[in-house]
């Protein structure tokens, strides 16, 4: 199985890739930056529409992992990028991909395509969604043009609605729940964080071997089970900030946390706190391992430990 994987470099590429290579896949990892993977890599502007179709005619891959994307923060402060790599980069794949025979496309969507008129806790598979952040916005129109896709000309994409992702090794750059990362890090580093949330922002969170889990399981499962073309709400935990900082406190207790809210603030408060994930239980058998925050918490602090 040849597979191409777009956004390489970033936290669930870096994960990706190597996962993909131990179930004997053949791996194309692309990036605009130089990657160091054992296998082959070439550098790739997915906005660069011409070079994404030559790319997917030439190496003729069986599925595409399209993972790049600006995320939340960095689509406000560059908007035109944002919106040409989070949405017109995706209606270039799809297309590219029908006409290279493709199998199967993956492609991220996130927690901010929902907004303030969403039902924050439980939020349905189908429901009110009104992003007010770019990101969201090209997210939730990238949801449509992949059901539109798949009903008018039969391509087989399939997604999942990340919520925060948490992992070791990589510290991710540009998104509002970075902050689950950054703690454990600055934690044990410094001792002390300032954190851009409010202490009692509750976001849906997910460590990053369940997200790879969660990619892995929906490529597998046969088409037909398949009930959601847009993006499916996957669960893994929901904390606060100021859960964390208490939580982290246990292994550093002279830890201390100051909360300083910027603009991801607002952003933080559009989102759901919790995700109902019944269709995705119901038709691939999504079920995470990393479901409360000690759980998650232990495997962060191992794994940091780890590569210290």
């Amino acid at each position: 199985m040849r597979a191409l994987v777009t956004g390489a470099g970033g936290q669930i590429g870096q994960a990706l890739v190597p996962t993909l290579l131990k179930k004997g896949y053949t791996v194309l990892a692309t990036d605009i930056r130089p990657l160091d993977f054992p296998t082959e890599t070439r550098l790739l502007d997915v906005t660069d529409t011409e070079a994404l179709r030559t790319l997917l005619k030439a190496w003729k891959p069986d599925q595409v992992y399209h993972l790049a994307a600006y995320l939340s923060a960095r689509s406000e402060k560059e908007p035109h990028g944002g919106w040409a790599l989070n949405f017109s980069a995706n209606w270039a794949l799809f297309e590219a991909a029908l006409e290279s025979g493709v199998q199967k496309v993956f492609w991220a969507s996130s927690i901010a395509a929902f907004g303030p008129h969403t039902p924050r806790s439980r939020t349905p598979q189908y429901t009110i969604m009104d992003p007010i952040g770019l990101y969201g916005i090209a997210k939730l129109a990238t949801e449509r043009l992949a059901e539109y896709f798949h009903q008018r000309y039969g391509l087989d994409v399939r997604s999942v609605r990340f919520p925060g992702v948490i992992g070791p090794g990589h510290l991710p750059q540009g998104g509002t729940t970075d902050f689950a990362v950054h703690m454990f890090y600055e934690a044990r580093q410094k001792g002390a964080y300032t954190c851009y949330l409010a202490p009692h922002t509750r976001l849906p969170m997910l460590y990053i071997d369940d997200a790879i889990q969660a990619i892995l399981q929906l490529m597998a499962a046969p088409a037909e089970r398949l009930s959601v073309r847009s993006a499916y709400n996957i669960q893994g935990l929901s904390f606060s900030p100021a859960e964390l900082e208490a939580e982290i406190r246990k292994q550093v207790p002279h830890f201390s946390c100051r909360y300083e809210p910027d603009f991801r603030q607002k952003l933080a408060e559009s989102w759901p706190e919790s995700l109902d994930d019944t269709p995705a239980r119901q038709d691939w058998g999504w079920n995470p391992h990393y479901d409360t925050l000690p759980r998650l918490s232990q495997a962060m602090w191992e794994a940091i430990l780890a590569k210290a």
